[in-house]
């Protein structure tokens, strides 16, 4: 019988690539990763994995119980959920991985309504970026995640993963006071001069500036990398640079002599997106959550 801990090892090297990799996510070292795959390698009775210079790679037999480990794992989580929901009534802690613009606008009020309506259920909250949100849902450490992708930087989708789209919003120019006079669209190419203000944590931010900005024939000049949009808008109205904002972003800004423009050229766009493990998709919780959300009649993207 194979041991469900190493089948979750084995399926997180297929997805991460490295030894080193899954071990950081499990807090292991990659000598106690390979250790227990070599052990998992004996159970089977079949080689798994072969090395490659430095590195490993799935034999044949490797692919094909990394599918199965798949497979197993989620059936676990089904049969464990099917014993927990005893009743239609959501109950136990649900926790979701947001990141803040959207936890402030839409997943505070959800929480506040999930509470009153359902006094037995309780959300928690992990503040996370969008690409480590997703990865918290895949290796279990959330049963729910709140991401989002520019139009110009989209996610691949995730494999196990089924995604239920919540918002679709604007992303604008932030310009300094002394582009008030100028009318909308805004052409990129009139800012091709100026200091560029993107995000420091995630590569999404910097990848729609640069692709927006070479649409327009120009490499972007980023002079600030900064996360807080709040503290984007601030620095632009300072006249330290230029940005992109979503529409989200603006409902809860303190700044003021920020102005706002339509860029020119293809809209630019953010989707926003739920996304939760197949197997927790049926369960009352995250029905429950949805239906808070305002989602009781939306429909799923995925699985993947």
């Amino acid at each position: 019988m194979f041991d469900l801990t190493r089948l979750r090892l084995l399926r997180e090297l297929a997805h991460r690539g490295t030894m080193t990799a899954v071990g950081h996510a499990f807090g292991m070292t990659s000598s106690a990763v390979s250790q227990q795959l070599a052990i998992l390698e004996r159970e089977a009775r079949v080689a798994l994995l072969e090395r490659v210079g430095r590195r490993v790679r799935f034999t044949a037999e490797g692919d094909r119980l990394a599918a199965h480990a798949e497979a197993i794992l989620q059936a676990v989580e089904a049969a464990e959920l099917d014993l927990k929901a005893s009743t239609d009534q959501p109950k136990g802690v649900l926790e979701i991985a947001s990141f803040s613009t959207f936890a402030k606008a839409r997943l505070l009020p959800a929480v506040i309504r999930m509470r009153q309506k359902h006094p037995e259920a309780r959300v928690i909250i992990h503040e996370l970026e969008s690409a480590d949100a997703i990865e918290a849902v895949r290796d279990g450490r959330c049963h729910l995640a709140v991401s989002f992708a520019y139009s110009l930087a989209p996610r691949p989708d995730i494999a196990g993963l089924v995604s239920h789209q919540l918002m679709h919003e604007p992303v604008l120019l932030a310009l300094p006071e002394r582009w008030r006079r100028a009318r909308e669209p805004i052409s990129l190419k009139r800012l091709a001069q100026e200091g560029w203000i993107v995000g420091s944590r995630q590569a999404d931010d910097r990848q729609l500036a640069e692709r927006a900005c070479a649409l327009a024939g120009f490499a972007p000049r980023i002079t600030h990398t900064v996360d807080d949009y709040d503290l984007v808008l601030r620095m632009v109205a300072a006249g330290l640079g230029v940005g992109f904002v979503p529409e989200l972003a603006l409902r809860f800004s303190g700044a003021k002599g920020v102005v706002i423009r339509t860029p020119g050229g293809a809209p630019l766009s953010r989707r926003i997106d739920i996304s939760t493990r197949t197997t927790l998709a049926r369960s009352p919780m995250v029905r429950a959550f949805l239906a808070a959300l305002g989602m009781k009649k939306a429909g799923p993207r995925g699985p993947a």
